[in-house]
């Protein structure tokens, strides 16, 4: 059986959309940013949170776990610099909790859910190589759990995998489960609120950014590509010794704030309305991922582009259903 944790959010729910074809799923979550509708109905539930190790210690006594994936971290660069002892204790504590009970359970199989955050800004593609110098509490969180893990592996035997995954967009393409953030902070589902007239601007945060249009730039891969990503990640896992890897997660392209605007309105057909603002602290100017080694190694691909990526969403959009 495979624990998923964080199952019941937007990357989480996506991934055990998938999973349950060909696994059976437990989805540990303590719905702080989930939904219970997202899950899968073949899963099975347990509301509770990462921290509460008694809790976790009896989901591991019930059930037969073989892996853990890890989504159950918080996220958003803003908010983790107003209040970075959220995510400290959050993404780094209670993660610690989860290897406590895992240690002492002897499950020792566990990929966790990264972020491109934890990278220094560079005008050059992003390999795994590259250096981590995370520019907000954040990245630094999910770089402090990034290093723990290949810790573990090294002194306990532990074999991890790390998929640090970049701008993430989209929803399942038959609109059974789709984003849903309150409140919403990713650029996309932002900007299509905004174009359903839920919002009524766009805010814009900086246009002096040292890109072609002054603003910012991020990769972006299709929720579901990211879901794939991670059964392949699994499924490798699963085949071998004690280890720690890390893989990337993106389209290799990157796109501007002011590009997905466009694009945006180019596939409502409608106008948006932006309003310029102060630059937000920790925004690095350019992230965009090289994906090589998960391509070379797993054989990984995307399927969908950013096209596909504000359809879906879109389509989600106007039939959220949670």
């Amino acid at each position: 059986m495979i624990l998923v944790v964080g199952g019941a959010g937007y990357i989480g729910s996506h991934v055990v959309k998938h999973l349950v074809q060909t696994a059976q799923v437990v989805v540990y979550d303590n719905l702080s940013t989930g939904h219970k509708e997202a899950v899968d109905p073949k899963a099975i539930f347990i509301e509770g949170d990462l921290a509460d190790e008694q809790r976790l210690t009896q989901v591991f006594t019930l059930f037969p776990i073989e892996a853990v994936m890890h989504f159950a971290t918080v996220s958003g660069v803003a908010e983790s610099i107003r209040n970075p002892q959220r995510y400290y204790e959050n993404n780094v504590g209670a993660t610690l909790s989860l290897l406590t009970v895992m240690r002492n359970c002897q499950v020792k199989n566990i990929i966790f859910s990264s972020s491109a955050a934890t990278y220094a800004p560079s005008e050059e593609l992003l390999h795994e190589g590259s250096p981590v110098a995370p520019t907000n509490p954040y990245g630094r969180s999910n770089g402090f759990v990034e290093q723990i893990l290949q810790d573990y592996a090294h002194a306990y035997q532990f074999n991890c995998t790390v998929l640090r995954h970049f701008n993430v967009a989209g929803a399942s393409a038959d609109g059974e489960i789709g984003e849903r953030h309150v409140p919403e902070t990713h650029l996309i589902p932002t900007v299509l609120q905004h174009l359903r007239g839920e919002l009524e601007t766009v805010k814009l945060y900086g246009d002096t950014y040292p890109t072609e249009d002054g603003t910012c730039i991020r990769d972006y891969v299709h929720v579901e590509d990211l879901a794939n990503a991670h059964i392949l990640a699994l499924e490798a896992l699963l085949q071998r010794e004690a280890d720690f890897t890390i893989y990337n997660i993106g389209n290799e392209l990157g796109f501007s704030v002011k590009e997905i605007i466009e694009q945006c309105e180019q596939v409502t057909g409608k106008s948006a309305n932006i309003e310029l603002t102060h630059k937000r602290a920790g925004d690095a100017a350019i992230l965009v991922a090289s994906t090589k080694k998960i391509q070379r190694e797993l054989g990984w691909q995307p399927e969908k582009t950013l096209q596909h990526m504000i359809e879906h969403a879109w389509h989600w959009q106007k039939r959220a259903v949670y």
